[in-house]
């Protein structure tokens, strides 16, 4: 049986992630900090559905903390591990850098340091599409140079792709970076677009729609998205012998077991369809409130999903018109609204 230390168990997609391995008898163990950036109670839910798994253990503590951390995955002993957990929010990080700092930066070297000790077989860890930043050559491919965040979000997870190779390279570490790209669905963050717009329509409250509406993102649903970080998590990478050896467009490095993939719809949906359709869903019409775009933000994002497809057989298809409806139910009941 497989066994896979997950940060960020009580986090939405680590939520759906340790759900998923469960449901194929992996053995699962959750590490999370159960922060206030959102409300705990969601978290606590989350934790406590996972915990009538038996496949399921989890611990309370932060990233920073070595020793805590440490101890758990010692005592564990992981074939895998799997780094979800992380200070999220684009936003939030022009109003709190140095929580990025702490969580994203020396947390993630924490984790990266109990994968080389334990000497496991797979890291994978998690990166963001807005780690390509101010690059405006779409859809976004793994290859291309990503050099110019936006943001210290974005900059702190582009930090841990270079501190991974770095430890791919010298360990001789397996490790894939995967880059996510507007991921939404069920039990999904208070702080993300859709959950902000469903509960505000529903209120009869306006939304903010940032650069009136010219705006652009590849929307992955949830469940594509831990289905893609299954396969990925059967497919660790392996050093190259020559350069000659990485296929034309694969991100493998030349020089470590490492490499980057996009996990993306591949559909770039303008933000006012997407308000459209939650309307549609709802029955109900948003009172727009339209503003000039936010610092740090950038006006569209569009994933190449190629190489997750070549590496897995996998490609996300869920049209968002089916993954909105999934929400809403969910948010109804969970809600009772």
């Amino acid at each position: 049986m497989t066994r896979v230390f997950i940060t960020g168990t009580a986090g939405f997609i680590g939520f759906h992630l340790a759900k998923l391995l469960l449901a194929e008898g992996f053995r699962v163990h959750g590490y999370d900090g159960m922060t206030d950036y959102y409300d705990v109670t969601l978290k606590q839910k989350r934790h406590a559905m996972l915990l009538q798994n038996e496949g399921f253990s989890a611990t309370e503590g932060l990233l920073e903390d070595e020793e805590r951390l440490w101890s758990v995955a010692k005592d564990f002993s992981p074939d895998v591990i799997v780094h979800l957990a992380a200070q999220a929010g684009v936003r939030y990080s022009l109003e709190n850098p140095r929580a990025y700092i702490d969580s994203n930066v020396i947390g993630t070297f924490n984790v990266m340091e109990a994968a080389r000790t334990l000497g496991v077989r797979h890291l994978l860890m998690a990166s963001t599409s807005s780690v390509y930043g101010a690059n405006t050559d779409m859809p976004f491919v793994e290859t291309e140079k990503a050099d110019t965040q936006l943001t210290i979000y974005a900059a702190t997870k582009k930090a841990n792709e270079s501190m991974a190779h770095s430890y791919a390279h010298l360990h001789d570490l397996p490790t894939t970076m995967f880059r996510f790209f507007t991921v939404y669905g069920p039990w999904g963050r208070p702080d993300l677009a859709l959950f902000k717009f469903v509960d505000a329509i529903l209120e009869d409250r306006p939304i903010d729609i940032y650069n009136h509406g010219d705006m652009h993102r590849d929307f992955t649903y949830v469940d594509d998205l831990v289905r893609g970080i299954r396969l990925l998590i059967d497919t660790p990478p392996e050093r190259p012998t020559r350069h000659t050896d990485i296929e034309e467009g694969d991100s493998l490095s030349p020089v470590a077991p490492f490499r980057v993939v996009n996990i993306g719809n591949s559909n770039k949906v303008r933000l006012l369809d997407f308000v459209d359709a939650i309307e549609a869903e709802l029955g109900m019409a948003a009172k727009r409130n339209y503003m000039e775009m936010q610092p740090g933000d950038v006006p569209a994002t569009w994933a190449n999903a190629d190489l997750l497809q070549r590496l897995t057989g996998y490609r996300p298809r869920t049209d968002i018109k089916d993954g909105i409806r999934e929400f809403v139910s969910w948010f109804r009941e969970y809600y009772d609204k």
